[in-house]
Order: structure tokens, then sequence, then C-alpha cells
């Protein structure tokens, strides 16, 4: 891995960690400082980057300036009963273009992704969040994007890439590897009525914030499907998440998005995880900072407790259940591990999407159907694929 992109972490906060307890999280992960060699990433499974960059954000400029607090929370917090086996690999340098920033965090990310190590992102706009689906072209597979916002930020083809905008750029732009977006917390009124029936006829998901907050575990399949989640801070109410000019008064709490964070983490396709918009000018009394470092320890423990019960291996490792519905045959999948659930989608074995075959659901996808109503995700999904 290149590190010349990066800064190491400020020796300040190196210091800072050291005067903790022993058992604090910044005594248990390695950090890279300029007082150590360059991190051996070999038994690593997470690797904390930040990235100092704020051109192209709409409305929050501020943003990718200052990450100090959040490390310094970060590092205070005591690890589960779990290994930690994460870096803080430091700051991502600014380019001389935005356009550099996008290459350097790509190089970076696609490097870390490619060794199976899990890169938090925080940023900056989260624009970046094309450079981290750009980082997949080297794997040559398609992927599925999660972004938790209240807003969709699709913009045009035409607008240049910004934080309100990177949407169109992903979905339009070659190589096209984009399988599935879907869109956890939107509000209605901020968002037009063509951009809904857009994302409707290209068979995405969104899920208003209102469905979410009244059963948050709707969205566990939807998390347990990506493989890259993006986080804009102004999906929070702004009371609990001062630390965004784009906050409304209306969006999940902090208990919420530290609920999306874990299932983020637990999810075994979940390959990068991005938390953007953080001002630190707006951050009263670092109310935000701790709330991102409390979202990095949930999304690292459910890494740690990944159940890797994806139910393609052994049979007796899974229940199966065979549900008719008129003309069609559902397959059903329960891991006796974890007790979760899929459903199957029959493609032909040269069918390129084949890895999104098993489509993660829930056990009340399972009981609509032998009520003969067939699940909505796997009517989208068959209509992606064929």
């Amino acid at each position: 891995m290149n590190f010349e992109f990066l800064n190491p972490v400020d020796d300040l906060l190196v210091s800072h960690a050291l005067l903790g307890s022993n058992l604090s999280f910044g005594q248990q992960i390695e950090i890279f400082s300029s007082k150590n060699e360059l991190p051996d990433l070999s038994n690593k499974k997470v690797a904390l980057i930040t990235i100092e960059e704020e051109r192209g954000i709409v409305n929050n400029q501020g943003s990718g300036t200052d990450f100090d607090q959040i490390r310094i929370e970060l590092y205070k917090l005591y690890p589960g009963n779990w290994p930690t086996n994460v870096i803080d690999l430091g700051t991502l340098k600014q380019g001389n273009t935005l356009s550099d920033t996008f290459f350097a965090l790509q190089e970076v990310l696609g490097d870390l992704i490619k060794n199976k190590i899990i890169p938090i992102i925080i940023g900056g706009g989260q624009n970046l969040t094309y450079s981290n689906y750009r980082a997949y072209d080297k794997l040559e597979q398609t992927v599925n994007l999660v972004s938790v916002d209240n807003k969709f930020d699709l913009g045009t083809i035409e607008d240049e890439l910004t934080s309100q905008s990177f949407l169109s750029k992903i979905v339009m732009n070659q190589p096209n590897n984009l399988f599935n977006f879907s869109n956890i917390g939107y509000q209605t009124y901020l968002n037009s009525q063509e951009e809904l029936d857009l994302l409707d006829n290209l068979f995405f998901d969104s899920y208003r914030l209102g469905e979410v907050s009244n059963n948050i575990q709707i969205v566990e399949p939807v998390l347990r499907d990506a493989d890259i989640v993006s986080i804009d801070m102004s999906v929070i109410k702004n009371s609990e998440s001062p630390a965004n000019k784009n906050g409304t008064p209306n969006g999940f709490t902090g208990a919420e998005i530290c609920a999306i964070s874990r299932y983020a983490g637990i999810s075994d396709k979940v390959s990068s995880f991005g938390i953007y918009e953080y001002n630190p000018k707006f951050d009263l009394k670092n109310q935000t900072a701790q709330l991102i470092s409390q979202m990095i320890w949930y999304f690292i423990e459910g890494v740690n407790f990944r159940a890797n019960d994806y139910p393609f291996g052994l049979k007796d490792n899974y229940q199966k259940f065979i549900v008719p519905i008129d003309n069609e045959v559902l397959n059903f999948h329960k891991s006796n591990k974890s007790g979760r659930w899929w459903i199957e989608i029959n493609l032909s074995s040269n069918n390129k999407f084949k890895r999104h075959a098993l489509i993660p659901c829930t056990y009340q996808d399972y009981i609509s159907a032998t009520n003969q109503e067939i699940p909505e995700r796997w009517i989208r999904t068959l209509k992606k694929i064929v």
C-alpha cells in the first residue's frame, strides 16, 4: 500500500491517547504516527482514515478541516469483549485539485478493500462516496451502495460532482458497477417527486425516516446486502448532532444511528463504511464528535460479531423452505447460526449477477409469502437481473 498519500496522526493526539487508561481504545489499536515505522497491515481487520477535503461540499463549508476531537473522543472509549485488530492510518492529504484527492482516496481504499481490510472513512463531503465506489473498479464486480441521508443527492449528469449530486455520477458514469442503491432515512419534503419516481423506475430502494424510526429492524436486510455504506451526518436531528449546517429538526436519534452503524458492521458483505459532513465549527460541547466516535465503536463491534453465515456452504448450516406462489416457487433459507433469512432468485450459471442471487430478507417476508404475497425486494431484484 502507498503510504505517501497519508499524513500520520499528530504526535500530540498520540500522547493524549497514552495518558488514558491502558485498557482504552487509544492504547489497544495501532496508530500510524511520525514516531512509528510504516504500519504492518497483515493482521488488520479495520482501518480508520480521515480526509481533509471540503471542495465540493454544498452549504456546509468547514467539513473535512479538523478531526482531532473525533480521535480524542474515540481514543477515550473502551473496546468491547472482542479482538480489535484496528489501525488508525491518519489523514489522507488534500490534493492540488479535487480530482487529485479523489484519485488518492480511490487508490488507498482499493488497496485496503482488495486486502480485505475494511476502511472507515471520515470526511469531508459526501461526494467522496464517488471515490469509494470507484475503488471497487479493481475488484471487477458489481456493488450495492446504501446511503443514510435525508436527501437522495441525485442531481443531474450535467452538474458538477458535489455532495448533493454525486449519485447521478455513480449511476451514469462508466464503468457502471452499481447493481443496487438504497436510501435509508429520506424525508419526503426534502426530495422532489421526480427524484422519487426516478429511483422507483430504476428499481432502487428507499426508506422514509418515519418508517425506519418506527421499526429500525427493517433496515437490517438492506445493510446486510450492502458493499458500501455512506452516512451523511445531516440525517441525524440537529439537536443531537449540531455539527452540520444542513441538519434539520427531524432526523434519526443518536441511538438510532448507532444501531444502523452496528447493522452495517455485522453485515458479512459490507467492505467500506463512510461518515461524512462533520463540521467542527458548529460542534457544541463536542457533541457530534462524541456521537461519531460511538458510531465507529458500534460499527467495529458489529464487524467483530459477524456470523459469516451467508448460505452457500453445507446444507446442514441452514434450513430451506419452499413456498409456491402462482407460477413461481420461492426458496427461503434460514441460518441455523444467526436465525437470519434469505430469499433466492434462480439464475443460470453464466449470469453475471450470480452474487446477487440470494437476497437478505426477514421472517415476515417468509410469512407474507406463505400468504401468497411476493416480497417487494425479490420483485425489484428480479427486474434488475432479467
